[in-house]
């Protein structure tokens, strides 16, 4: 049950045992009311029929009635007294209001009837019901409207945070009023604020020190190349060239990492041709078109995604590796052990590695580092999705979901064990 129901349930509930509440007090103070004013209203009259019927007066004064109530005619008879009775349910005729006193030996009594107290009762309690009605409805209305404008104000607060979950940072909340949903939404717009400055701090850092690092190595590479032939030149070239590439890639994470820096170039091509063309480099790369489609991309960004994970599945995963075009669908897969839980739960976190020269198994998912982390920022900026998962056989896939132009009709037979399975949702989270 969601925060609005139940908002709305607790306000029209109250609302309507309120007024339930109210009718019933206002109907039992009206009931006694009228019971004492027909007990006073019928003793008088017995006042006034005893003094009359000393004088001779013929009045309608009951002389040891026998249909006076047990209860009343036990009452006199024991003492001296004048006391009323009210009959709801006589056995025959309609409710009546005594008065009896004792007289001598005899029982002398008047009755007046209560019928018309007891319509004016219920015509109140059809009036209080219909009030009750009318306020429980409006309770009910105010309780939704209430309950609705609540909501709204807390799913705009939770699309926002989602939003700024996402990476975009730029998102803030529009705080209304200053209860506590104000309150929070200002400590949110505060966090957003906090965190934007921060990861601004934090990538200016990593962008400056690639800088600053950018021309000593690329010194130490012009260095390496003037060392003599041997083993020790060739584990110093191997170094400085993994220490060239990372800084390349800490500087093209910076850049990724700005909002709108990164601009797409996109033209209308074969993906077929594009995966083919990327995966060249790699004679020992299973480079195959299931179905080819024409997208609209930019060809050196989609070279630079099939790069990074084809130097993933060789570093981390294990042979054979295989690039599929399915569509508008690229799959690189490994027969490594697969992705860790973290990265199928979260994507790939930067500088996360746990690969065998980093101390970890070999895994390809566990030695991320920055080539995943670059994939999901080329792939952001030209509006792909990317899907991490575990192959049933073993190893890695990375599925790369882009748009087509336009569909193909198909050229090549399917590969065996191909399925036509969507691996992406029609509307993904």
């Amino acid at each position: 049950m969601g925060l609005r129901t139940r908002i709305a349930l607790v306000t029209s509930t109250t609302v309507v045992v309120a007024a339930a509440l109210l009718g019933m007090t206002v109907h039992v103070r009206t009931a006694d009311d009228q019971a004492q004013r027909a007990a006073q209203a019928a003793d008088a009259e017995l006042l006034r029929a005893i003094d009359d019927h000393a004088a001779g007066v013929e009045t309608g004064l009951l002389v040891n009635a026998p249909e006076l109530p047990g209860p009343l005619r036990a009452t006199v008879e024991r003492r001296p007294v004048r006391a009323t009775y009210l009959q709801l349910d006589p056995p025959s005729g309609p409710p009546h209001v005594w008065a009896a006193t004792r007289v001598g030996g005899d029982v002398v009594a008047v009755r007046q009837s209560y019928a018309a107290q007891l319509r004016t009762l219920r015509n109140l309690d059809r009036a209080l019901a219909g009030a009750g009605a009318l306020v429980g409805a409006l309770g009910c209305l105010v309780g939704i409207g209430t309950a609705v404008a609540i909501g709204r104000r807390i799913a705009d607060s939770t699309r926002t945070a989602q939003r700024i979950a996402e990476g975009d940072l730029s998102a803030r909340i529009t705080p209304r009023g200053t209860d506590e949903i104000a309150r929070l939404s200002r400590a949110v717009n505060t966090m957003a604020d906090a965190l934007a400055e921060r990861l601004e701090s934090e990538r200016r850092v990593t962008a400056d020190i690639a800088h600053e690092l950018r021309t000593p190595v690329a010194g130490l590479v012009t260095a390496v190349d003037l060392l003599p032939p041997g083993r020790p030149a060739e584990l110093i070239r191997q170094g400085v060239g993994r220490l060239r590439r990372t800084v390349e890639d800490v500087l093209e994470v910076a850049r990724l990492d700005v909002p709108g820096l990164e601009q797409a170039s996109c033209e209308e091509m074969p993906l077929g041709v594009l995966a083919r063309r990327a995966a060249a480099p790699w004679p020992d790369v299973e480079a195959r078109v299931v179905r080819d489609a024409v997208v609209r991309t930019d060809p050196r960004r989609i070279e630079r995604i099939v790069t990074n994970l084809i130097t993933n599945a060789h570093r981390h995963g294990a042979p054979p590796v295989v690039l599929d075009v399915d569509g508008a669908r690229l799959r690189v897969r490994d027969h490594g052990p697969g992705f860790p839980e973290h990265v199928l739960a979260e994507g790939p976190v930067r500088f996360r590695s746990g690969s065998s020269d980093r101390g970890g198994d070999g895994g390809m998912g566990r030695g991320t580092g920055l080539g995943l982390t670059i994939v999901a920022g080329q792939a952001k900026v030209l509006g792909a999705r990317v899907l991490y998962e575990n192959a049933d056989g073993g190893g890695a896939v990375v599925t790369i979901g882009l748009e087509a132009v336009r569909r193909t009709p198909d050229t090549t037979d399917r590969t065996p064990g191909t399925t036509d399975r969507d691996p992406f949702p029609p509307n993904p989270a």
